[in-house]
């Protein structure tokens, strides 16, 4: 069990649609959606993209390259509702007319994921919950290339999946990857049903996106667990046995892949936990473990213990050696936009925590603060529950600052527990509102526990303002 990966997968049969002359219709032209047109085009399929917003300048010059069909700003159902498939962007929700319409026409609609699945003979290890995704397949991709493995990264991070497997059948004879590493959001694992990881990890599962799944905390459960489907005995399930959900949901579930188990409070035979002197213990096939001490952890903090622990057992796993995964552990450097020092003005701190975009994120960045907070928070709420912050609030926050379109939510859940509650439009004005209210030993903590549509374009572009006005101060 101990190299999960080198056990050969049986390629699935093709989907009937990858023939030349078959209509393949791309809904949404993004990273992900430009990167399927391409790979359709190279299949032989007769490709047109529809984008119901504007495409950008870049999405548009490859389009027009590979002589692909397109429209943009709006969606015309003639040339939609005759497609064989469709391939659908993950921020269109299902409930969408034109998407229940394709349904009603019984035309398969599918991710991007799915469809360049079909075309890979690479391993996929695959990486999902409600917090720390994008943090752990960074992570394990760092680990991978350090122990010279020819491996890419994608799904809801990186390059798109499909047109890293389009470039792999380029004239050039590029070679495809050995192993995928992607990252997985509810949404894309909603619009896929063939494809199968061989590594699939579940890190947590807390309440978010719920406007997505009719406010039913169930119906995204099982979008989660959709990382399993597929999978047989000579797969591996990685996941949190901390979690609540998790944990119940596993007694109702069938799991024919190996499970390795992760915790902190418990110990596991084949997973990871901390002993009794407080170590990281990584083991997958009982002997032969590795032992590493918490402080050589790159990655600080409780939940950062459980991301190293899913991509500490995905190396074992791997096979790699000890010593690489344990320097890949320690070496790490995170993302951007995931609790960032920006500066420190006159002995306030800012930092810049935007791609906090849910209730539990929030709850980790505030969890870390040891000094008085001013909060920066709001934007599109998803059916967020804010009162799981009550206490956290209280003990940390001595004001918020809402930044988003419409704040009533927030003022409201914490109007009675913080005596200032301001409200801003811009980033710019939100940091020159904190700089004014702070003092020396205060931190400024943009983590908004929001979505971003509202007044930026994306939560980067929501940190990337953040920082231009804390260095403008």
């Amino acid at each position: 069990m101990e190299n999960i990966l080198q056990t050969k997968n049986k390629l699935r049969t093709p989907s009937p649609v990858e023939r030349v002359g078959v209509r393949l219709v791309i809904l949404g032209g993004g990273e992900s959606g430009v990167g399927a047109a391409v790979l359709g085009l190279k299949k032989g399929f007769d490709v047109f993209l529809s984008d119901k917003g504007k495409i950008k300048d870049k999405y548009k010059d490859v389009l027009s390259n590979y002589g692909i069909k397109w429209e943009e700003e709006k969606h015309t159902e003639a040339f939609i509702l005759n497609a064989d498939e469709v391939v659908k962007s993950p921020g269109i929700p299902d409930k969408a007319e034109l998407i229940k319409a394709l349904q009603n026409k019984g035309i398969p609609v599918i991710s991007e994921i799915e469809f360049a699945g079909r075309y890979t003979k690479a391993k996929k290890i695959c990486i999902t919950g409600s917090n720390g995704k994008t943090t752990t397949t960074l992570l394990i991709y760092h680990m991978l290339q350090k122990a010279g493995l020819n491996v890419g990264l994608a799904g809801n991070v990186g390059k798109s999946f499909a047109m890293q497997v389009a470039e792999s059948t380029d004239e050039a004879g590029k070679k495809d990857f050995d192993y995928y590493v992607l990252e997985l959001s509810s949404f894309q694992l909603d619009g896929m049903f063939e494809f199968k990881a061989d590594i699939s990890i579940l890190l947590n599962i807390t309440p978010d996106h719920l406007d997505r799944y009719n406010y039913e905390m169930q119906n995204y459960v099982d979008s989660k667990f959709r990382v399993i489907q597929n999978q047989t005995e000579n797969d591996a399930f990685i996941f949190c046995i901390d979690d609540e959900i998790i944990a119940k949901e596993l007694t109702n579930k069938i799991i024919k892949a190996k499970k390795f188990p992760f915790s902190i409070k418990q110990k596991v035979e084949q997973g990871a936990y901390l002993d009794e002197n407080n170590q990281l213990v990584i083991n997958t096939n009982n002997s032969n473990p590795l032992f590493m001490t918490i402080q050589e952890l790159a990655l600080q903090g409780k939940h950062n213990i459980y991301n190293s622990m899913a991509a500490g057992i995905t190396g074992k796993l791997v096979e790699i050696r000890k010593e690489t995964i344990r320097e890949s552990l320690s070496d790490f450097h995170n993302i951007g936009h995931r609790l960032e020092l920006v500066g420190n003005i006159h002995g306030i701190e800012f930092i810049n925590d935007s791609k906090a975009t849910n209730v539990n994120s929030t709850w980790y960045a505030l969890e870390s603060m040891t000094n008085p907070v001013i909060l920066i928070l709001g934007g599109v709420d998803k059916g967020n529950d804010y009162s799981m912050l009550n206490e956290l609030i209280k003990e940390k926050v001595k004001a918020i600052i809402c930044l988003g379109s419409d704040n009533k939510k927030i003022i409201k859940a914490f109007g009675g527990l913080v005596e200032t509650i301001l409200e801003a439009g811009s980033a710019q004005e939100a940091v020159a509102q904190s700089y004014k209210l702070g003092k020396k030993g205060d931190t400024v903590l943009l983590s908004p526990a929001c979505a971003s549509f509202d007044l930026f374009e994306d939560y980067e572009d929501r940190g990337t303002q953040f920082k231009q006005a804390v260095r403008g101060l």
